[in-house]
């Protein structure tokens, strides 16, 4: 989990860009029509919705924006058919990569994907290649500045968090999937502040990597990120916070 949450901010950094050239809207738009489509339209029944829009509304898409991806997602309104697709494979330096995506056309996906792992030096793998090293659990980062190790630790543990560690200039809380939205509702009845709040996937150990061979992994990441039928990107790769606040 090292340097899990300078990632974290690195890539929340980047995200602003991405919405200024309309990407993350569009990203976004169909993380919605896909939740709504798997459990339903009603966000206070259904989880993913509600993450979905969440994300939506930090990237301040528009309501109208929003209740329309709902709409094609229960099929009120006609629009593609999206399909969840996890691609996992290795990058520079042996780093695991896995690649969750939303696609209309896997034909057209899997060999646009498997380019970027063969460009970027690594390879495209098999199912479950690397994703047993991860876990899916809810994280939260909070400036250290703005509370104290107890109190959080306090709110945090009551409302079904498994821990709170610092992690350089932010304290870092981690939950299963399940206890997200009662762990995200007791911080916001706290007034605490969450400079990220995010379902992710976490590594059960680590590659450690320099700063060359850091650089290519980013870089490679950015080109997942850059495609339009990319949601997300996660990597195992640890790195000094100095180094890694540089490159990113």
């Amino acid at each position: 989990m090292a340097g899990h949450s300078k990632w974290n901010n690195i890539k929340h950094k980047k995200s602003a860009n991405d919405a200024r050239r309309g990407k993350l809207w569009s990203k976004l738009a169909r993380n919605i029509i896909v939740a709504a489509k798997s459990g339903g339209g009603d966000p206070a029944a259904n989880l993913s919705l509600r993450y979905a829009i969440d994300k939506a509304k930090e990237a301040n898409m528009p309501n109208d924006t929003i209740d329309k991806a709902i709409k094609k997602g229960t099929g009120e309104i006609a629009g593609a058919e999206y399909v969840p697709a996890v691609y996992e494979g290795y990058g520079p330096g042996g780093v695991a990569i896995i690649v969750d995506a939303l696609t209309d056309n896997s034909n057209r996906t899997a060999p646009e994907i498997k380019k970027i792992f063969e460009r970027a030096g690594g390879n495209l793998g098999t199912s479950n290649c690397v994703s047993w090293n991860f876990s899916t659990k809810g994280v939260f980062t909070v400036d250290a500045t703005d509370t104290d190790e107890d109190t959080l630790m306090e709110i945090a543990l009551e409302a079904g968090a498994e821990d709170v560690v610092p992690d350089g200039d932010v304290f870092q809380i981690t939950c299963e999937v399940p206890a997200y939205d009662a762990v995200k509702k007791a911080l916001e009845a706290k007034s605490v502040k969450t400079q990220t709040a995010e379902i992710t996937k976490i590594p059960g150990t680590t590659v450690q990597v320099d700063a060359a061979t850091g650089e290519k992994v980013l870089k490679m990441i950015d080109a997942f990120e850059d495609h339009d039928d990319v949601q997300q990107v996660y990597s195992n790769f640890d790195m000094p916070d100095e180094v890694l606040a540089q490159l990113g």
